[in-house]
């Protein structure tokens, strides 16, 4: 068998990260698909997005460059997985909703789908509030301490070198155009409904309420889904790989996974 025959799977990281977070799940797993990681925009190698003056930024513009970058590797029509984690997640609904003929098969990973709560979820309002003090911050550097803690635990961000927290803090600009995406977005649960695919949808048990809550739904919601627990938190992907990452391959190879 050519690498080209391996079944091809499209990898997508999450915000304030970059297609090397898939690294460790790749070297496991190049022998059995051909990988296919993107750097989402403003992330990695990939250009801040044109729309960057504010307002007309949607996960459309986000999708439409993931697929400029896939087509360099497939062929027009050539179905794929896919594999989002948070907002690439949150990314790969829209792909799979635009593309799902194409789409073999769905794995998310807390996909921060906000745009599936209801606007008196108080899932939805926690989530609102963490962007309102973001948006609200005095600086840059204290709106990605917001942002990280956040999704890790009060006082991560200033646990870290100051290199890395200077590398965070460049890039909280794509980080606010990434929430206005996901919180404008116009998909409902109805729209998720429609995704036939085999999917399955992770959750960390230490994770936030807003993006438990999405994953919740979005399992009920999906009408070929499995919803499973791991251990960890939102950024389990990473902090937790060794036990992501046998699921999600175990999922890509047709294994029946244990549902939460």
């Amino acid at each position: 068998m050519t690498s080209n025959a391996l079944p091809a799977v499209v990898l997508l990281h999450s915000s304030m990260s970059s297609k090397g977070q898939w690294s460790e799940l790749i070297n496991q797993h190049q022998s059995q698909f051909r990988f296919i990681a993107v750097d989402l925009l403003g992330y990695g190698k990939s250009p801040f997005p044109d729309e960057a003056a504010g307002p007309g930024f949607s996960l459309a513009h986000e999708v439409d460059a993931v697929m400029a970058a896939i087509s360099l590797h497939l062929a027009p029509d050539e179905p794929f997985h896919l594999v989002g984690h948070s907002y690439g997640g949150a990314t790969s609904l829209r792909l799979a909703r635009q593309e799902h003929q194409r789409v073999l098969s769905l794995t998310v990973f807390e996909p921060v789908a906000f745009h599936l709560l209801d606007e008196a979820d108080d899932a939805r309002v926690e989530i609102e509030d963490v962007v309102a003090c973001i948006n609200d911050a005095a600086c840059d550097k204290d709106g990605t301490r917001t942002f990280i803690d956040y999704w890790n635990r009060a006082g991560a961000f200033d646990a870290l070198p100051e290199a890395q927290q200077q590398r965070f803090t460049s890039q909280i600009a794509k980080v606010k155009l990434d929430f206005h995406a996901l919180l404008n977005e116009p998909a409902t649960l109805a729209d998720m409904a429609q995704l036939a695919m085999p999917a399955l949808v992770m959750s960390g048990a230490h994770s936030p309420l807003s993006t438990r809550r999405v994953a919740a739904l979005l399992a009920q919601a999906l009408p070929n889904a499995t919803a499973v627990q791991t251990k960890g938190g939102h950024m389990a992907p990473i902090t937790h790989a060794a036990a992501v990452n046998p699921l999600i391959a175990g999922f890509l190879v047709g294994e029946e996974i244990d549902a939460a």
